[in-house]
C-alpha cells in the first residue's frame, strides 16, 4: 500500500486537482463565471430553502383524463362501425362505460370490429393479462366498452410523465434558475423554483391547458338555434375568449392540433399594429392544413384554446406555407404568455394548485448561516481531535479531509447540483465518515506496532488490513443513501445525493491520497517509530 509508481502517484494528484478545480466557480459571481468557457461555468445551486423561491404541489385532474378516456373510445366506435359500413343507435359515453347498439343482422361483425379496440394494457408486450378496453355483449344489440380502473390508473401514469415534461419546458421558458420538477405519489407533481419570489406569474402559466385546435365553424344552424337544444351530433357550442362572450357552433372534428406546431413567436401586425402570435406547423400539420383550407375556401374556421375561440376568420385562399398568425385583441403580454404555452405544448390535463408555499430570502440566508455555523464547528472539534489523538499523522488525515470535502464540491458542481439544507448535512456527516475511515487506519498501525512490526512494516499493515472494514462499512452506508435516494423526495434525495458522493470520495481519499502522502512521509524520513 505504500509503494507509488510515479505515474500513479501523478495519476491520484492530477484527479484530486482537476475535481476540486470544478469547485472553483463558486466562489467567484456568477457575472465573472459567465465569462469564462462553457464547460467551467458548472457552479452549485442553492435550492429552495437556502435561497428561497417558491414552492407548488400540483394535482391532474384524474376525472378529465377518465372523460377524455371515454371520448376517445366513443370516437373509435364511431370510426370503426362507419368504416365497416354498420348502421348504430344510442352511441354514449356515461360513467366508465361506452354503449351502442346494433341491428340483429350486423350483431356478430360489430362485436369482431369492436374487440379489435381492446388491446393488452401497456402495449403489444404487456403481460398482465388485462387489457385497456373490456367489450361485452348485453344483448338485444347493445354493446359495451368498459375501461378498465388498470387502464385508468395506467392512463394517469402517462399524463403525469407527460405533464412533467411540458412543466419544465414552461418553466425554462421563464428564464428561472434549475428549477425542481418530480412526481409525487400517484397523480401530483412538485415543483419548486429556487429564487423566485411572486409566483403569480408561475401559477398562471401552469394553469392553463394550452390545448389548441383548429376547427371548421358549423354553418348548417345558427349560434341562438344551437343555444336552444338543436346542436348537430357532430357539433359543440363553444363561447369566444373575449368579453362579450360570443357563442360559436363547432364541427368536433380536429383539422389540425397544437401537436402539429413547431414553433410560436408573438410579434404585431403590420397593417393595425395590433399584438399577434405568429405560428409554424411541420411537415404533417402543413400538409392538413393546406388541405383543409383549400376545401373549404370562403368558411369560417375557427382557432381554439382550451375550449374558448380566439378567433373565427374566413378562409379567403388557401394557406399552403404551413405558418400563420393568431389576433384576438391580445395585449403584449398576453401574446407572449401564449406564444410561451404554444412552444411549450399542451398539458394532456389540467393542473391545480393543492399546495403553495413561499420562502422568503431572509429566511434561506437563516438556514445558510446555520449550516456554515454547523459545518465549521463539526469541522473544527473533528480537526482538533485528530490532532490531539494522532499528531502528525491527525495532521494527514485533516488535509485529506479538507481535500475530500473539496472533492465533494467539485463533483456536485460537475453535476450542476442542487445543494439543499440537508444536502449541506450529508456533506457534514461526510466529514465524520471520513475520519473514521482514517481512525480505523491508524488503530490497525497501533495495533500491528503493538503485537512487534516495525514503523514501515506496521504502516503498511495498517492500510493493508483496514481496507475491508472501511469497504464494509462504506459500502452498507451507500446501500442505505442509493435506498433513500430511490424513495426519498426533495430534500431527502438531496441529503443521499452528498452522502453517496461522500462515500465515494471517503474511499478515494482514504485509500489513496491519505496513503500517498504517509508514503511520501515514509520516503521522506525514513523513521523508526510512528508518532501515532
Amino acid at each position: 500500500m505504500l509503494y507509488f509508481t510515479r505515474w500513479k502517484a501523478l495519476a491520484i494528484i492530477l484527479t484530486a486537482l482537476v475535481v476540486c478545480l470544478f469547485a472553483v466557480p463558486n466562489f467567484f459571481p456568477e457575472s465573472r463565471v459567465k465569462t469564462w468557457p462553457v464547460w467551467a461555468q458548472r457552479h452549485l445551486v442553492l435550492g429552495l430553502d437556502l435561497q428561497g423561491g417558491s414552492y407548488l404541489l400540483l394535482e391532474v385532474d384524474s376525472n378529465y383524463v377518465k372523460k377524455e378516456r371515454l371520448d376517445q373510445v366513443r370516437d373509435e366506435v364511431r370510426r370503426v362501425l362507419r368504416d365497416a359500413k354498420i348502421g348504430y343507435t344510442g352511441l354514449t359515453a356515461r360513467a366508465e362505460v361506452v354503449e351502442v347498439r346494433v341491428k340483429e343482422s350486423d350483431q356478430q361483425t360489430a362485436l369482431a370490429k369492436l374487440r379489435e379496440l381492446s388491446q393488452p394494457l401497456g402495449g403489444l408486450l404487456g403481460s398482465s393479462g388485462q387489457r385497456n378496453l373490456e367489450v361485452s355483449d348485453a344483448g338485444g344489440g347493445l354493446f359495451r366498452l368498459a375501461v378498465p380502473q388498470a387502464a385508468i390508473n395506467e392512463r394517469i401514469r402517462q399524463t403525469i410523465e407527460q405533464s412533467i415534461q411540458i412543466v419544465e419546458r414552461r418553466i425554462n421558458q421563464l428564464g428561472t434558475v434549475e428549477p425542481l420538477i418530480q412526481r409525487q405519489g400517484a397523480d401530483r407533481i412538485l415543483v419548486q423554483v429556487p429564487g423566485l419570489q411572486d409566483p403569480t406569474e408561475l401559477k398562471r402559466i401552469l394553469g392553463q391547458t394550452a390545448k389548441m385546435e383548429f376547427r371548421m365553424v358549423d354553418p348548417s344552424v345558427s349560434p341562438d338555434q344551437a343555444q336552444q337544444g338543436r346542436v348537430p351530433a357532430d357539433s359543440e357550442v363553444l363561447m369566444s375568449e373575449q368579453t362579450p362572450k360570443v357563442p360559436y357552433v363547432i364541427k368536433r372534428q380536429v383539422l389540425v392540433s397544437g401537436g402539429d406546431l413547431t414553433d410560436a413567436q408573438p410579434g404585431f401586425d403590420q397593417r393595425t399594429n395590433e399584438p399577434i402570435v405568429s405560428f409554424k406547423f411541420n411537415s404533417s400539420g402543413s400538409r392538413k392544413f393546406a388541405q383543409a383550407t383549400s376545401e373549404n375556401v370562403g368558411q369560417p374556421f375557427a382557432i381554439i384554446l382550451d375550449n374558448k375561440v380566439i378567433s373565427a376568420p374566413v378562409i379567403r385562399e388557401p394557406i399552403t406555407g404551413g405558418q400563420g398568425q393568431i389576433s384576438g385583441s391580445f395585449t403584449v403580454q398576453a401574446a407572449n404568455e401564449l406564444a410561451l404555452l404554444l412552444r411549450a405544448g399542451a398539458l394532456p390535463a389540467p393542473l391545480t394548485v393543492i399546495e403553495e408555499r413561499t420562502v422568503g430570502p431572509g429566511l434561506g440566508q437563516d438556514s445558510i448561516e446555520k449550516g456554515k455555523l454547523a459545518a465549521y464547528v463539526g469541522s473544527i472539534m473533528v480537526i482538533v481531535f485528530m490532532l490531539l489523538t494522532y499528531r502528525l499523522f491527525g495532521v494527514f488525515a485533516n488535509v485529506a479531509v479538507a481535500i475530500n470535502v473539496a472533492m465533494i464540491f467539485g463533483i456536485l458542481s460537475l453535476l450542476n447540483a442542487t445543494l439543499t439544507l440537508p444536502g449541506i448535512a450529508g456533506i457534514v456527516l461526510t466529514v465524520g465518515i471520513a475520519v473514521d475511515s482514517n481512525v480505523l487506519i491508524y488503530e490497525r498501525i497501533r495495533e500491528e506496532l503493538r503485537g512487534g512490526r516495525n514503523a514501515i512494516s506496521a504502516i503498511d499493515a495498517g492500510f493493508t488490513r483496514a481496507l475491508s472494514t472501511i469497504l464494509d462499512s462504506n459500502i452498507t452506508t451507500f446501500i442505505a443513501a442509493a435506498v433513500l435516494f430511490y424513495i426519498g423526495t426533495g430534500p431527502v434525495r438531496g441529503f443521499a445525493v452528498t452522502l453517496g458522493i461522500g462515500i465515494i470520495t471517503t474511499v478515494f481519499t482514504a485509500f489513496t491520497l491519505t496513503s500517498l502522502i504517509v508514503a511520501g512521509w515514509v520516503r521522506w524520513k525514513r523513521p523508526k517509530t510512528v508518532p501515532i
